[in-house]
């Protein structure tokens, strides 16, 4: 009865799982926060989705695209940004789709038609163009112009935003392509148009743009301690940390009491229950990672194909996904600088009562406890992988549990 093709667990950042577990707070702040504000014309700030490799982030503003495209929205697709890449050339391609959507190719207004010629000349050319027409624009100027067509076009139609999705934005290395792309995002979502309101009066108003940003936590550096205010005005950042137990106990609960839809072979449908018992074992075992939650439950899926998948099930699928599990975490560790590392070594060495700010200094051979500070403040504000109570705790429990025991193994 469990196939390949029925199984609902999906492992990776290019999917929207079928089980989807939490992130219910950024989901209704797209919900009953950006949208319904942007399309009544308030200001609102884009949205950047930072957190460590296995969070969810490009899930997340995936599945917000998809919910926002059902309800008419114009999106783009999901920029990701290689490393090297030109991102100006990507967004711009993306800005002429949304123009297309919106029907701008076929008026037969000047600026129009000049807004999307700059733009096409910049997704040939990108960040090394600089457009020498009349006004002499640089490529961000012609991006921003025919964004502000994008939106008034969108205010014309109705209830539609335009949303635009860039990901991996920690490639953007080039300062002056970072620069150019946020000054143009950031222009559009700032941009005030004039309209008329039953009555005759005419009255500023926000256009209906939204914009995700998702990368690792570097990028909050890159943006904000190089651009300052300007970024941190208007784009607002959410660092995303594991998901509490309670949100995958929620998730696996269709299995456990209802059991999960799936054919049964012969043109008829049958489902797969889970026991209570392997709910808990992959709820234990994940450590609120989603790639990680994702993870075992497909292996416990492949596991067998019966009619339920019993927790002995999840312990064979989970030991052929050890080896992934370890991987997935120690390339976490190895992208963090040494020190980082060392205090997170350093937490995991001290017993969980005496994890305090003065006991790590000393162990790491600090003679005052301010040098572990700056360190500590960026595992915690920047990371998502600390918390600086009294005592410091783990928020990355995956991080917690592999240092601190014998996971994965069990």
């Amino acid at each position: 009865m469990r196939t390949a093709l029925d199984n609902p667990f999906s492992p990776g950042s290019d999917t929207i799982p079928e089980v989807w577990a939490g992130r219910t707070e950024q989901l209704s702040d797209w919900r009953d926060i950006v949208r319904p504000r942007r399309l009544a014309g308030l200001p609102e700030r884009g949205r950047t989705i930072l957190g460590e490799p296995g969070l969810g982030k490009s899930s997340l503003v995936r599945r917000i695209t998809r919910d926002a495209a059902r309800a008419g929205d114009w999106v783009t697709p999901q920029l990701r940004i290689p490393a090297g890449a030109d991102p100006l050339k990507l967004v711009a391609e993306a800005v002429l789709e949304l123009a297309a959507a919106a029907g701008l190719p076929s008026s037969r207004e000047k600026r129009i038609g000049d807004a999307i010629a700059r733009v096409q000349a910049v997704a040939v050319s990108g960040i090394s163009l600089t457009l020498r027409g009349a006004d002499g624009r640089e490529p961000y100027a012609a991006l921003t112009k025919l964004l502000i067509e994008v939106g008034a076009a969108a205010i014309a139609e109705g209830r539609v935003v335009a949303l635009i999705h860039i990901d991996e934005v920690q490639n953007i290395t080039d300062e002056k392509a970072l620069s150019q792309l946020l000054i143009a995002l950031g222009d559009a979502l700032s941009h005030e148009v004039e309209v008329e309101v039953p009555g005759g009066a005419r009255v500023g108003r926000s256009l209906p743009i939204a914009v995700y940003l998702t990368g690792l936590p570097d990028f909050e550096d890159m943006a904000g301690a190089r651009k300052g205010a300007t970024f941190a005005r208007r784009f607002k950042t959410t660092t995303l940390s594991a998901l509490d137990d309670e949100d995958l106990v929620e998730a696996l609960q269709d299995f456990v009491i209802d059991g999960w839809p799936v054919s049964d072979g012969s043109e008829g449908a049958g489902r797969v229950r889970m026991d209570p018992e392997a709910a808990a074992s992959i709820v234990d075992l994940c450590r609120g990672e989603p790639f990680l939650f994702q993870l075992v439950g497909e292996q416990a899926w492949y596991a067998d194909t019966t009619a339920t998948i019993t927790a002995e099930h999840v312990r064979q699928g989970w030991r052929g996904a050890q080896r992934e599990a370890t991987a997935h975490v120690e390339r976490i560790l190895e992208r963090l600088p040494a020190r980082e590392r060392q205090l997170l070594q350093t937490m995991a060495d001290l017993p969980t009562g005496e994890r305090t700010a003065t006991r790590i200094a000393e162990a790491m051979g600090f003679a005052k406890v301010t040098e572990v500070g700056p360190t500590a403040q960026r595992l915690d504000t920047v990371r998502g992988i600390i918390d600086r109570g009294k005592p410091y705790t783990f928020r990355h429990r995956a991080v917690e549990a592999y240092l601190t025991s014998a996971w994965p193994r069990f």
